[in-house]
Parts: structure tokens; sequence; C-alpha cells
């Protein structure tokens, strides 16, 4: 190619910008050639000429252009980072330079220089006795493929547009979500050295993906892309640490190792214990005794992280598959290792120590849990009021009694959840806003742990319970005063609200854009509850409210927690109160910037083939030849 500088111009039409160019005089260009899947450009004396002519390809505007050696190229018009008219651009020695951002581009081939900005797809040019005709479609067609290798590009390279544009279009070539997530998170467990916010956002986005529509569903996925790709830029990879070589071990023996690793804070030991369990065949079930036990070892491990993040592992493996427990499991143990309990803590041990009544509780419960198994018990909402007391010591003798009677962990687990979530939905405006994140972590720690005890019901599981009644307890001033509940009696009634769901939603959605509009939130989804409105619009919509912000993983906790925790108690106020507690607390973080939600919207665009640079008037007729106008 010549290393003369080649300065290309646009047509004098309104489609330079990003639509169909005229080829020839004012006639309108034909549209593609069914027979041959071409569509006819210019002479190529017309085109070598002027340079570069623009006609409409099957779905997109296709740029043709000449170099100054007489070779022709072709290229989608639309820039792939934002979509800026590449016909403005500049050629020299084959490269392409979009002026917008600079990013530039081989012309022949359609690859870019500059990461940022993602390959532009080139198209086929044929010269047809002086025609020149060009391919209605792309030369490198939309296979799952190529996707799936620049989803893994742009979380390698932690750039967001091509990440986005990776998912869009997976998902519109039919790729089940389920191996989108399975593809993300072995990234992330590979990156990364350990178990971070990215994997809890990305396992608690894709366990709501079934329940949302297409464009919520590319979002939370393209959400839970970024956040693990952000994770792992510029941390260590994971370092493997291999199963031992040995004759197979009891079940038994593993734990009782693994608690010990634990205890002395040793990694390499824990999580060779773990993977030789894994690698002896161990069952889904096994596995997560294995781990939940060694989380609630230590009391409300890591302010509740170690055993929320454990319960999110084995979520997603339930999402992605057991066969890949090797690669995601060891990433929680360092966690677990490391965590600090609340024995450690002064406010455990002072003004009243509460560490020997949890030790006795522990010791207690395979004798109370063995005592009860013959009763029959059914108080959940009593024993989730009395877990909102104030006397600790009280607190924990009410579980005992409940585990004596005949509650069963999955029972009174459940009611510790609600406790938690009655904090949030409580939890008054006049505290700071950091204080949410404290509530935050109660209710997400009790969601997991009464996840983790419907999976294993044993006593090691259930002394997590007793540990989250003191974490509920601790909030208790966080509810100081009490924030009414929508409806409640002897507050506003809901009344003035409108009744038509979709309204409804719009409210709610409506009530985010402005800061602090917590109760307004609040109402809006109280009401449409309140009147029995279908229940799949309402979790996209809460869904769609956070996955449109810049939202951290606690906002994407709260969010799934309180949907898993409704379900629980579907149709009873219980479970409206827990929905409350999620649009306050969506409410109280919006608005953000909601840079993301923007870099997703263009990536759809650009997939769609919308035009997303729309040329004006002024410059039309006020751009420099060089195509910085």
């Amino acid at each position: 190619m010549s290393s003369t500088a080649a300065t290309v111009t646009t047509t004098t039409t309104t489609a330079a910008a990003a639509g169909a160019a005229a080829p020839t005089g004012g006639a309108a260009a034909p549209g593609p050639d069914p027979r041959s899947g071409f569509v006819f450009v210019a002479p190529l004396e017309e085109l070598l000429r002027r340079g570069v002519i623009v006609v409409r390809g099957a779905d997109r505007p296709v740029a043709v252009f000449a170099h100054d050696d007489g070779k022709v190229s072709a290229v989608d018009n639309r820039c792939p980072h934002l979509g800026f008219p590449l016909s403005r651009g500049t050629v020299r020695d084959g490269i392409l330079t979009c002026h917008w951002h600079q990013a530039r581009f081989d012309l022949c081939s359609g690859c870019t220089f500059d990461l940022f900005a993602d390959d532009v797809p080139a198209y086929d040019v044929e010269i047809r006795d002086g025609q020149v005709y060009v391919g209605a479609r792309p030369r490198r067609g939309d296979a799952p493929e190529r996707f799936r290798r620049r989803l893994e590009e742009g979380m390698e390279q932690n750039i967001g547009l091509i990440q986005a544009k990776s998912v869009v279009g997976l998902l519109r070539a039919g790729v089940d979500h389920r191996d989108v997530v399975r593809q993300v998170a072995r990234f992330g467990a590979r990156g990364r050295d350990s178990w971070g916010g990215g994997m809890t956002s990305l396992t608690a986005l894709a366990n709501l993906v079934p329940l949302l529509d297409d464009e919520t569903a590319y979002l939370a996925l393209y959400q839970g892309a970024v956040r693990v790709a952000e994770d792992c830029a510029g941390q260590p990879p994971r370092r493997e640490r291999r199963a031992l070589d040995t004759d197979a071990v009891p079940m038994e023996t593993l734990k009782r190792w693994l608690l010990h690793w634990v205890t002395a804070r040793h990694r390499d030991g824990a999580e060779r214990t773990l993977q030789t369990a894994v690698a002896g065949g161990a069952e889904p079930a096994a596995l997560c005794d294995l781990l939940f036990t060694a989380a609630t070892e230590r009391f409300y491990a890591d302010g509740g992280h170690a055993l929320d993040f454990c319960n999110k592992a084995a979520e997603l493996l339930d999402v992605i598959g057991w066969e890949h427990a090797a690669e995601i499991l060891p990433a929680v143990v360092g966690q677990i290792v490391s965590a600090r309990g609340g024995e450690e803590m002064s406010h455990w041990r002072y003004p009243i120590d509460l560490v020997p009544a949890l030790e006795q509780a522990a010791h207690d419960l395979p004798g109370l849990l063995g005592e009860g198994e013959s009763r029959t018990w059914d108080d959940v909402p009593a024993l989730a009021g009395a877990l909102l007391g104030e006397d600790p010591l009280a607190i924990i003798e009410t579980l005992r009694e409940a585990v004596r009677a005949g509650a069963r962990p999955a029972q009174f687990s459940r009611a510790l959840a609600y406790a938690a979530a009655l904090r949030v939905a409580r939890f008054g405006t006049a505290n700071e806003t950091g204080d949410w994140v404290t509530v935050l972590h109660t209710f997400t720690y009790c969601n997991a742990v009464h996840q983790a005890a419907k999976r294993c019901p044993t006593p090691a599981v259930a002394r997590g319970v007793f540990h989250g009644a003191m974490a509920v307890y601790f909030d208790r001033f966080l509810n100081v005063p009490p924030a009414r509940l929508p409806g409640e009696r002897g507050g506003d009634g809901l009344e003035d609200e409108p009744r038509d769901g979709p309204t409804l939603l719009t409210r709610f959605l409506d009530a985010l854009d402005g800061q602090q509009k917590v109760q307004a939130a609040a109402r809006a989804v109280a009401r449409y509850l309140e009147l029995g409105h279908p229940l799949p619009p309402l979790f996209d919509a809460l869904t769609r409210a956070a996955v449109r912000e810049d939202a951290n993983f606690h906002t994407l906790q709260m969010l799934e927690a309180g949907v898993a925790q409704y379900r629980e108690w579907e149709g009873r106020p219980e479970g409206a109160h827990i929905l409350i507690a999620v649009a306050r607390y969506l409410a109280a973080h919006a608005p953000t910037p909601r840079a993301r939600l923007q870099t997703a919207q263009i990536a759809l665009r650009l997939h769609r083939g919308d035009n997303l640079y729309e040329e004006t008037d002024a410059t039309a007729s006020g751009g420099s030849g060089d195509g910085q106008g």
C-alpha cells in the first residue's frame, strides 16, 4: 500500500453519516442482489475519484474505500466504539483512523490497533467490468464462537463495551444464559486468587435471569461480566493447589482436617483438603456441608461474607454445573481461613459476653434437634418477632426453645431472614447512608444461612442461625426510630397511589431518578403487591432498577436475597415487607451516573444496526476535509 496520505471525503447526502449514499448522480442505490448477495456501489472510476462511498448493506451502512493504489476495501460505516461514521475518517498507508476517539483500524481486515474500539466488520468487494460491488453481509459472521472469543478478550482487557457487545451477540445467537454465566465464572475463578464481589454479583444476577425479560436479562448478564472483569483487572491469577495424592479419605476425616486448617489459618492445607474431597467424587450436598461447616466455625465470620460467599459459590455451581466444582469452590477458601469471627470482636464480648452462650447453644444443638424431631412446630412469624428483641441472651434462649419444640433448621433460619429483612424495611433515614450496608450485611448473611440450612440441615449449619440472630440484635439501634411501613396502621394509606400495575412500576422507577426517594419507591411497590398484580413484571422492574445503575455488589446482593426470601412468603404480608425492604434499599442508592447502562445501550444499538450518530446540517456543511468536523 502507498504511504501517501489519502484524505477521504464523504458523499454530500445525509447518508454519509451512517446511511446509504447514492452511488451515481442522484440515483438511489439498489438493495442487495438476492442472487449474488452483493450490493452495487458505483463505477470504479467514480469510487477512485470520491475516495469513499456509503451504501446500505443487508442491515447496516457499509463504507467502501478506494486506496491510493486502486485497491478497494469495505467496512461497516459505524465505528465499533461509539458509532461515528468511518466515512468521515482518514486513510493513510492502509490504516483507517476514526477521528472521534482516534481509534485506528487495518482497512483490509477491519481489525483494530486500539483494543478499546473493537474490530470493525469487513466486507467482501468485487469489481465486475469496472463496476464495484460489496457483500450485503460482513465477511465475518455473527457466530457464537466469535462472540465467546471476544467476551474472553473483553474481560482480559477489562473493556466494558466489548463485553457488552459479546453478551448481546451471544444471547441474540440463541446461546443459553447459563453458558454465558459459565464462561464468565470460569474466567473469574482463574483470574483472581480469591472470591470477590464480582462473582457474588454474577451469581445473584444469574439467579434472577429466568425471571426477567430479554433486555433486562442482557443488562444483568453484562453487569455480571463487568463486575468480574473489574475484580480480576491487575490481580494475580489463582495459584492451583492440587488434591492430595492419597487413597480415598472418609468425608468425616476431611471435615476434621478442614476445620483444623481453618482454625490454624492455613490456606494451603485447607484448599488441598477441599480439592481432595472434590477429586474423590463427593456429592454436591457433601461438599456444601464441608464448606458451610467451615464457614460457621467462627461467629458471623468476616461480617457475614464468609458464609454468604460459600452459599453463592454453591448457587453458581447449581447454574453452571457441579462438574466445575474444582475450579469454583477453592476461590472461597482464602476468605474462610482469614476471616475474623465475632468472638474476636469487642462488641461481642462487652458489655455482654455473648460467646459462652453461643458456644453452649452450639454444643447443645444436636441434642435439641433430636429432642424436637418428633414434634410439630410452625410459628415462624412469632419467632421472627422475638428475634427483634433487645435482650441477646433471651433471644438465644428463645431460639433454643423453638428448636426443642420442633423447629427445623429451615424454619428457624427462615424466621431469622425475615427479622433481618425487617431491619432493612424499618431502617431510619436519619441514620448515615453508610449504615444501610450494616443492615444489608446482616440480611444477606441471614439469607445465606437459610439457603444453607435448606441444603444441609445439620447442627453445624444451624449454629450459624444463632450467630445471625446476634447480628440482628446489634442492628437494633438502626431502627430507632423505626421507619413506618407503607400502609401500616397509624400511617398514610395507599389509596392515593394509582391502581394500574404498569403505572405503579413506572412510578417506582421514576422515584429512583431522584436522590433518596425511599418512601415513594416503597409505596409504589407496596401498592402493587396490595392489589395483587402479577409478580414477573415487578421482579423485572426491581432488577432493572438495580442493573441500570453503576451498582456495587451490595445492591445486587440485596435485590437477589430479597427476591429469594419473598418467594418463601409469596402472597403473605411478610413477603410484601421483604420487597418493601428491597425497594427502600435500591432507592437509597440511586441514582448513579449510569455509565454502564449507556455502554450497554450503545452495544445493543450497534448490534441491531442502529445509527448512533446522526449528522446535523452543521456538521454536514461545516466539517473539515480531514474528517475532524
